[in-house]
Formats: C-alpha cells, sequence, structure tokens
C-alpha cells in the first residue's frame, strides 16, 4: 500500500529528473495501478474495486458470473436532477484486510454543498458475505433517486425472476421492452434461473427504516436491481393524486422524490447462495410433465401480488393495477404456490384490508387498482378501494370471509385469526341482512336485469336479486366461518352461520319453479333470478355449476352426474381445451351489449381462473377428466406461457393484456383435488383422487417449518417427515411434532391415534374403526425408552384387547368419552398392533 508521502517523495523526484518523461510515467502507473480484491465463499465471488471509485465489478454465483462491468454495484443518489455515485469519488478510499472482514472507507462522493461518506465492511461468514454500509450525509436532501446500492446484472435474462420477501415475485418476462421497471417494498430478493439451477438472495436490514426495490431493464437490456433506504415508506411517483402505480414503462423514476436527513445511517445487505431444485423442486412427478408445472406454479400463480400488502389476481403487469377481492381463491393459490413466504406476506395483506377496505357497516369493497377509473363515481378511498362501476359486487364480502378461513387452515394460526373474527363477522352479518324474504338467499342491490348492473365476478353480465354466484360463495363462507367460530369458543354464532348455511342450501337445490335455482328444463343450477320471478342464465353458467358442486352445495349424486355429462359432451363436440364461463348464449339482454354474437368476453369464452373448482368438480366423479383438462392448460403453457386474461372461444387463441395469476389455478387444483393436498389448521390432510398413469409420485411439500413428502400410489398414499411417516390405503391426516405422531383418521379432525416416543417411526394403517384398528408400526432403532399412545373417539367404557404380533398384551378400557391411553416399550423393529372389541 502506498502512502501519501511515497507519491509526494516520487513526484519530487519526477521533477528533478533528468528523465523527468520516465519518472512521470513510472508515477503514472503506479496511481493508475489496479486496486481489487476478491471477496468468496464456496458459492459466492465477488471483486472489490476501489481505484479512485467504489464498485464491485465481478459477481459469480455457482460459478456462473452474473455481473461483469465497472459499474455492476455501486452507490449513488440523485439531487436536483444531478447522480452523485461511488463510481466518481472526491479521493482514493482506504482498503484494509483481516482475517474475514474486508474495509473500504474513505468512500466520498457529491458536490454543490453535499458530501456523502460511506465506509464499506465485507464479512464472509460461511456460505454468506455481509455487506455492512455506514453512511453520513453532510446536509439535509431531497432525494429525487437513491440506490443503495444498484446491481447492474449483465443481461435482462440473467435470472427468470426474483421472488420477493413477501411472496411475490418480479417476473423479467414480462419487462418486454427496455425501461420496463417495477418497484415494491420489501427486504428480500431472491433471484433464480431454472435452466442453470442458481439462485442469489439478497436480504437488507436496515434498523428503524423503510426498504425498498425496483427492477429495471435498462435501455442497454440489462437488469437494474436497486435498493432504497429511507425514513419513511417509499411512495409511487404515478399517478398524480392517487401515488400507487408499481409498475411503469419507458422510465425509472417509480418511487417519488423524498427526503433524506443529514447525519449518519447504517444498512446491511447479505449475499446467500441457493439451489434453486433444492428450494423449490416439487419432487418426482409421474404421468405429468413436472418441469411444466413447477413452471407455472412459480409464476403464473405469483404475479397477481402487486406488492407487500396487496394480493390479488390481476397482475401488476396489467395498466390499471386491479386486485380482485371478490375472488375467493387467493389463499388457494398458496396451496399451489407452496411458499411461506406467500402465506405470511397474505396474512399482513388480508390485515391492511381488514383494517382499510371494509367499511362501519361491514360492506367490503370489491376492488383496488392504481387509478380510480374503474371505480363507480365518488365510491373509492383514499387507499384506493373502490365499488366498481359496473355494479355492487357482492362476492366481496363471502370471499373476504373464505380467504380468511382458508389461510388460517394453511398456517393454523389461531391468534392471527383471531384478530379477524369481528370484521369477518361484520361482512357476513352484513350480506345476510340482505336476506328480505328469509328463504335463506341473500338478494343483491339489484332486483332485474333491466338496471344494466352487476353483482359478481361475471362483471358485465346483469345478475340481479337471487344470484346463484353470490349465494355458492356465501354458502362456502359460512361453512368455513362456522367452524373457526367453534374454536374461538363463540358457538352461539357458528350454530347461526350454520343455520343459515343449512337453509341457503335447501333452498339453492330446490326447483326454479319453487323459488330455487334447480333448472329441470336445462338440468344446471340458473345464474338468477329477478325479484319478478323471471329466471335468468339458463345457460349452464360453468362457474356457479362447479362451485355447486365443489362446496357440497349438491350432494345429489344424480345431479352432479347431469352437469358433468352435459358439460364434458359439449366440451368434446367443440374440442376445447378449458371450459368456458357459460356452455351456451345468455339470452339477449342479459349482459353488456357488444358480447354479442355469441360467444365473446363474459358470454362463453374461456377464463382459466375457475380452474380449481372445475377440477374439483370432476376429481372425485372422474378424476381422468379433470387430469385432461389439467395437462391442457400445462399444454397451453408451453405455447403462449398463459400471459393472457382469458382465451376466444372460436379460435381459442389467447386475449387481453390483464394477465391473470388464476390461470395457474387448474394447477393449484392438480395439487388439491387430485392429489389430495389439503393443510388444515391442526393437520395435513391427504385426500387423493389420482389416475393410474400418476401413480409413483413423490411430492415435496412445505408444512409448518417442514418439508414433507407424499408418495401417492394406487390405493397406497404416504406422508412423512424426516421422522416420522404414516401409511394408509385411504384419505387421512397427518401431524408430527418433535416427540409425538398423530394420525387421524379420514377427514376427521380430531386426531385418532398419538403415539410419543423418541424413535423415528413408520405406521401403516390397515383398518381403523370403533370396533377394530389395526396397523403395522417400525422403527429403525429401539430404546430403552417407553412409548405412549392415545387413542380417541372409542365406544365408551368398552374393553378392548390389545394385541402384538398376534400375541394379546392386555385388556384396556375406554373412558367415559370414548378414548384410552398406555404407555409400552418396541421390543422389535417391526411391530404389528392389534386393538380390537368383540372378539
Amino acid at each position: 500500500m502506498f502512502t501519501k508521502k511515497v507519491y509526494t517523495l516520487l513526484y519530487f523526484l519526477a521533477m528533478l529528473s533528468p528523465l523527468t518523461t520516465t519518472a512521470g510515467s513510472i508515477l503514472k502507473t503506479i496511481k493508475d495501478e489496479p486496486k481489487t480484491v476478491t471477496i468468496s465463499t464456496p458459492k459466492l465471488s465477488m471483486v472489490l474495486d476501489y481505484a479512485n471509485k467504489a464498485s464491485i465489478t465481478s459477481l459469480v454465483v455457482n460459478g456462473q458470473k452474473v455481473i461483469g462491468s465497472a459499474d455492476g454495484i455501486y452507490t449513488s443518489v440523485k439531487v436536483g436532477g444531478v447522480t452523485y455515485s461511488s463510481l466518481n469519488l472526491k479521493g482514493s478510499p482506504v482498503f484494509t484486510k483481516t482475517a474475514s472482514t474486508f474495509k473500504l472507507s474513505g468512500v466520498s462522493y457529491g458536490d454543490n454543498g453535499l458530501t456523502i461518506n460511506e465506509t464499506w465492511t465485507f464479512v464472509k461468514k460461511g456460505q454468506t458475505v455481509k455487506w455492512h454500509i455506514d453512511r453520513n450525509f453532510s446536509k439535509a436532501v431531497k432525494a429525487d433517486e437513491a440506490a443503495m446500492p444498484v446491481f447492474n446484472f449483465d443481461d435482462i435474462n440473467t435470472w427468470n425472476g426474483a421472488y420477493q420477501g413477501y411472496g411475490g415475485l418480479a417476473w423479467f418476462y414480462l419487462f418486454n421492452e427496455p425501461l420496463c421497471t417495477y418497484g415494491v417494498h420489501t427486504r428480500s430478493s431472491s433471484f433464480w434461473n431454472s435452466k442453470n439451477g442458481i439462485g442469489l438472495n439478497i436480504t437488507v436490514d436496515a434498523p428503524g427504516k423503510e426498504v425498498a426495490m425496483k427492477y429495471t431493464r435498462t435501455a442497454e437490456n440489462k437488469l437494474a436491481y436497486t435498493v432504497t433506504v429511507a425514513n419513511q415508506e417509499m411512495l409511487p411517483k404515478a399517478d398524480s393524486g392517487t401515488n400507487r402505480r408499481r409498475f411503469i414503462r419507458k422510465a425509472t423514476d417509480v418511487w417519488a422524490a423524498f427526503n433524506i436527513p443529514a447525519g449518519s445511517s447504517s444498512q446491511s445487505l447479505t449475499f446467500s447462495y441457493f439451489d434453486y431444485n433444492d428450494k423449490y423442486g416439487r419432487g418426482n412427478l409421474k404421468g405429468i410433465n413436472g418441469e411444466q408445472v413447477n413452471a407455472v406454479l412459480s409464476t403464473i400463480a405469483r404475479i397477481g401480488v402487486i406488492d407487500s400488502l396487496h394480493f390479488g389476481g390481476n397482475s401488476w403487469h396489467t395498466p390499471y393495477g386491479p386486485i380482485c377481492l371478490h375472488e375467493q381463491y387467493i389463499t388457494q393459490l398458496g396451496l399451489g404456490i407452496n411458499d411461506p413466504n406467500y402465506l405470511k406476506g397474505y396474512k399482513s395483506c388480508l390485515d391492511f384490508y381488514r383494517d382499510h377496505a371494509i367499511k362501519p357497516d361491514g360492506r367490503v369493497y370489491p376492488r383496488w387498482a392504481y387509478t380510480n377509473e374503474d371505480a363507480m363515481p365518488g365510491q373509492f378511498n383514499s387507499d384506493g378501494f373502490y365499488e366498481a362501476q359496473w355494479g355492487i359486487l357482492m362476492d366481496s364480502n363471502p370471499d373476504f370471509v373464505t380467504n380468511v378461513a382458508e389461510l388460517y387452515d394453511m398456517t393454523g394460526d389461531k391468534a392471527w385469526v383471531k384478530t379477524h373474527q369481528s370484521s369477518c363477522e361484520k361482512a357476513l352479518d352484513w350480506i345476510l341482512n340482505r336476506d328480505s324474504n328469509n328463504n335463506g338467499l341473500v338478494e343483491m342491490m339489484t332486483d332485474n336485469k333491466a338496471q344494466k348492473k352487476s353483482s359478481d365476478w361475471i362483471d358485465i353480465i346483469w345478475a340481479s336479486y337471487e344470484n346463484a354466484f353470490v349465494n355458492a360463495n356465501l354458502y362456502h363462507a359460512l361453512v368455513k366461518w362456522a367452524d373457526i367460530e367453534h374454536q374461538l369458543n363463540n358457538h352461539d354464532k357458528a350454530k347461526y352461520y350454520e343455520n343459515f348455511a343449512a337453509k341457503l342450501k335447501a333452498s339453492f337445490n330446490k326447483p326454479t319453479s319453487q323459488g330455487g335455482f334447480w333448472d329441470e328444463e336445462n338440468q344446471c343450477y340458473i345464474h338468477w333470478r329477478d325479484k319478478d320471478q323471471s329466471i335468468h342464465g339458463r345457460n349452464m353458467v360453468t362457474p356457479v355449476n362447479f362451485m355447486a358442486i365443489a362446496y357440497d352445495i349438491c350432494d345429489d349424486a344424480g345431479r352432479k352426474k347431469l352437469i358433468l355429462d352435459k358439460i364434458e359432451t359439449q366440451m368434446q363436440k367443440e374440442n376445447l381445451f378449458f371450459w368456458p364461463l357459460a356452455m351456451t348464449s345468455y339470452a339477449p339482454g342479459e349482459g353488456k351489449e357488444w358480447q354479442w354474437p355469441f360467444p365473446g368476453y363474459e358470454n362463453g369464452d374461456l377464463f382459466l381462473s375457475w380452474g380449481s373448482v372445475g377440477v374439483k368438480a370432476y376429481a372425485a366423479y372422474n378424476p381422468a377428466l379433470a387430469l385432461k383438462y389439467v395437462k391442457n392448460v400445462l399444454e397451453r403453457y408451453s405455447k403462449d406461457g398463459l400471459a393472457y386474461q382469458r382465451y376466444g372461444r372460436l379460435k381459442q387463441d389467447g386475449l387481453g393484456d390483464d394477465i391473470l395469476s388464476g390461470n395457474s389455478l387448474s394447477i393449484v387444483g392438480l395439487y388439491q383435488a387430485i392429489y389430495g393436498i389439503n393443510p388444515l389448521y391442526n393437520r395435513f390432510y391427504l385426500d387423493p383422487h389420482i389416475t393410474p398413469e400418476l401413480a409413483g409420485t413423490e411430492l415435496k411439500y412445505n408444512f409448518r417449518d417442514q418439508r414433507l413428502n407424499i408418495s401417492l400410489n394406487n390405493d397406497s398414499y404416504a406422508v412423512s417427515n424426516q421422522r416420522f411417516k404414516i401409511i394408509s390405503n385411504k384419505n387421512f391426516g397427518f401431524n408430527a411434532t418433535k416427540d409425538q405422531l398423530s394420525y387421524f383418521n379420514g377427514s376427521n379432525p380430531i386426531a385418532s391415534l398419538q403415539i410419543t416416543t423418541d424413535l423415528p417411526l413408520t405406521i401403516n394403517v390397515s383398518q381403523w374403526g370403533t370396533d377394530k384398528m389395526e396397523w403395522q408400526q417400525t422403527t429403525t432403532q429401539l430404546s430403552t425408552k417407553t412409548q405412549t399412545y392415545v387413542i380417541n373417539q372409542l365406544n365408551p367404557n368398552t374393553s378392548y384387547t390389545f394385541a402384538v404380533n398376534g400375541k394379546v398384551v392386555q385388556k384396556i378400557k375406554s373412558d367415559v368419552s370414548g378414548n384410552i391411553s398406555f404407555s409400552r416399550r418396541m421390543t422389535q423393529t417391526s411391530e404389528k398392533i392389534n386393538i380390537s372389541h368383540g372378539n
């Protein structure tokens, strides 16, 4: 390291020497000597350049160079239209190094009375590199932009995308032209490339500060990733008066100018590598294209997450960026995405909706958007929630409740769902009060189609008065929420909701001639009836009929068969790859005029967002048909990436610039209804409906901080974690803690068998009933400690015989509740257990 004194001496000697030119060249060589240092871990390597600047000029991730330029990673601030950066310093920084710490001080830049002093410290720890930045502003400024720092990846295609800390996705496939910019509020970004399998996580730690990130496709088609740390939440710059737009084109200034005070601050960034396939791989999927399944659930399913507090089904890429709160499947998307960050992020989002999207009377605003252009005049609030111009969309009330209830099932967080009890009750009670004739069917805000206002997701069809679509959603929400009310010990409220649901179901299933929705002539459930009792939407509206089956409103096997067979006959006749919103045309006057002639838009086009209820409706009846449409969607993905709002019926071509995350819901249906994966509040419930070609499937699934393995074979299913495993020939529930394994028979919410043990244990259940239970239990080791067994819901006060490997060990009597408990020590690594009554 040359000091200032050495440079001064050399300069003096050069001036005195007759060989001035030679000495000058020596001095120039010394000044221009490259000053770089490589900081590396087994998976990461970066080059720090500090020759009159401060920047990381190279970043290599698991052998793949992702950054290789002089402006690779650096810090900067733009004030008054002028950018000051660590690429142009006021002086030479000073570098020092200890065993695993690299320090660069004197990173000083600025002008016009502003000086920014930074100290960069890099610490290697195991597989990670932590970059700590101490910063001081000499005076307060209003910054146009601040990069703290900015990463310039070599190409927009370096990464497929970046998963956000809250579960969303910056998907660079949608950055389809230079200067596309997307801004979000998060502290973590996980970049990934599915082709080479590399992943890079960058996490920002800035205590007491707000963190925002933006992603830009530069004019040179690089990817610029910018971290901004501020004292206040970053506000989007566009649009004037609303300031909610996260995605912009032909510009990079997604954030509004903000104040930076004088003084010191600090932040750190942690770099870590991950193997994409290890972290996000889904296992070995037989009989289906597993890569396509993973791709759809890794991308399309996530794009409705606009920001950390804004989850929906419409993409952040959409011009006006809408979110529909009247979509009951946003939590369900999380089942397929299977990222704990998505579930955690959606909890925060629903908290935000609870506090900002519900009116005092319990009405839930149905939408949010970047702008107010889609809003009913005057019917919006300052947070961006609004009533849609097309009508009062009533399904937002039950759908909010459904998403809360299903997220509780996914997370098991009882304390969290308790915070939503009051708001969900308000939302339900608001719509339940719309049953003026006390028949169990709630009524819309309009009485007839002539008013030309909609009331549900199919928003330019004029469904009025008693709407089967909304009532189906309401039934689903009531059943879900009543169970939660029981768990929260509000049994009176639970009973009220259960009774209303029962009445709704009874009326729903009545023939239209008796005030119900069943159309005996057309063999389907209608869409709605007007107040004058005229019947409308008799054209096999698929979401209505699928929901009736999937939500167990229709429990008439003959009726289910009529509906599903009729739909499939028409599907084969037209050779459609997916179910349309309606199998035949709405009658003239039942919707907005430009949807005629049939088919057109909501009058018969193909919207993939109803894939999960369609797959579920068919899975129990004919799983091969359900799988057929899952495969059709995957095939379509291979052709066009599902990057459309819908598909036209006549040409089956992609239409609309509003890309929907709901396009992934058939694949979510594959997971939930065919593979049978259903996380519930107290267990992992497996209820498969697989076809022979899917046999041998081995899935990896995240559940409550555990990585489960699910094996699916014909008439043999298994769930295991690293210690416990349950095998059964039918549906069952699994739960495991550190030393306890719980088996739930069928769909029973109460554990049928609980074994507490310090052994790794597998149980293979061959029979389970109140009179006889039988299972094989195996372990890879034995212990001197005993195992405790608890068996629940047997016949009360009844004697049972307990046998091991065919030999009676003891007699056990159940208590008044029908439960038995005993302890014993396994003496063999494989034992057949039989507990029976009446032998």
